[in-house]
């Protein structure tokens, strides 16, 4: 059907070409009936003629099938049907041939144009389907574009957010909570006499000193100021010793000793990544030990979070490689590193799970801290 519609286009387009091609055939269909003359003689003086009028009825319309069934009755008129080279006809038996043939052509030529008419129609319908789909396309590429914006602008929102949380947490209340120790400290010297309120102002000063403690660790947490000051290793080296004591899991991180900074967001995907890795690790895996490896080579950044637990259940991995919803965690690792021109990638079996992530380097030549 394809190759039948090509050709019909390639042939119905131009007038002239219709023509052409309609007497070609037919002077074609003629010469194929001379060289079966020694055989054939003068009976059967229609039967190449057939298949060349249904051909240009086909494809070539009705003038040039008109002019083509001219030319094969003077054709077979002049060579095949007695007297031959003349165009005079004798006898009854003659004409009622001629007239037979000229019918069957007719037919053929009506058919011939009702079937170019619906591929007309088709073609039309195949040209507006195309461009309807065209359109849904560029339609489908631009929402596209415009979700993964949004999906970049939120993870940038959702840091600076953690920014201010961590600095307001800091500055406003650790340093009221400061102030509110020290004059509970004040008043516990002066109700020494006074055992039972002293006992409970050093309870509550112990609690306030607590509370300060958990205030800051959740600032940090929550946004280290390592990360903006010191750079990636710095952050991670106090991010990992914190987790291990947490967690009783013991932490090997290998960072080069020359690591340069990289840009804000780059150091930020990679702090997030690993602070995401140990916490599944942690929640997950029971694994007793993690390591993490970041190493700078041909112009990128690789990271890898091993551990030596269970692994992720094959089902959860089917979920991940089909872009289903295994957690929120793991689609904002991959975006993270997707938006700065990186991949992430995960590794799992029943010995563990290894966590890849590569992005270009990105290198900082000046990190302020932040305002």
């Amino acid at each position: 059907m394809a190759t039948n519609g090509s050709l019909f286009t390639q042939i119905s387009k131009p007038t002239g070409m219709r023509y052409i091609v309609a007497l070609l055939a037919t002077v074609v269909a003629l010469l194929v009936r001379l060289e079966l003359s020694p055989f054939l003689g003068d009976s059967l003086p229609y039967i190449t003629l057939f298949p060349s009028i249904a051909f240009c009825a086909w494809y070539c319309g009705v003038g040039p099938s008109i002019v083509s069934v001219a030319l094969a009755l003077i054709g077979t008129k002049y060579w095949f049907i007695a007297p031959v080279h003349s165009l005079r006809i004798v006898g009854t038996d003659r004409v009622v041939g001629i007239l037979a043939f000229s019918l069957a052509c007719g037919l053929l030529v009506v058919m011939g144009e009702a079937r170019r008419r619906r591929e007309e129609l088709l073609s039309e319908a195949q040209l507006e389907l195309e461009q309807a789909v065209h359109q849904r396309t560029a339609e489908l590429d631009t929402t596209n574009q415009n979700l993964r914006e949004l999906s970049a602008r939120l993870m940038q929102l959702q840091d600076d957010e953690r920014r201010r949380i961590a600095r307001e947490l800091h500055d406003s209340v650790g340093q009221m909570l400061a102030a509110l120790g020290m004059n509970l400290a004040t008043v516990g010297t002066e109700l020494q006499r006074l055992m039972k309120t002293a006992n409970t102002v050093k309870d509550s000063a112990a609690l306030v000193q607590e509370l300060s403690q958990e205030v800051r660790t959740i600032s940090h947490l929550l946004h280290p100021p390592l990360l903006d000051e010191a750079g990636l290793a710095s952050a991670l080296r106090w991010y990992v010793e914190g987790f291990a004591q947490r967690s009783k899991i013991k932490v090997d991180l290998e960072v080069p000793e020359d690591f340069e900074r990289l840009a804000r967001d780059s150091e930020t995907a990679i702090f997030r990544t690993v602070q995401e890795c140990l916490t599944n690790i942690h929640r997950h895996s029971a694994s007793p030990t993690a390591r993490i490896r970041i190493a700078a080579s041909d112009g990128q950044i690789s990271v890898e979070v091993e551990d030596r637990g269970r692994g992720i259940p094959p089902e959860k991995q089917l979920e991940m490689a089909s872009a289903g919803t295994p957690g929120v965690g793991i689609r904002g690792m991959r975006e993270r590193f997707r938006q700065l021109g990186g991949t992430l990638e995960i590794h799992s079996n029943a010995k563990g799970t290894v966590v890849v992530a590569r992005l270009p380097v990105a290198v900082a030549p000046a990190h302020p801290a932040a305002a």
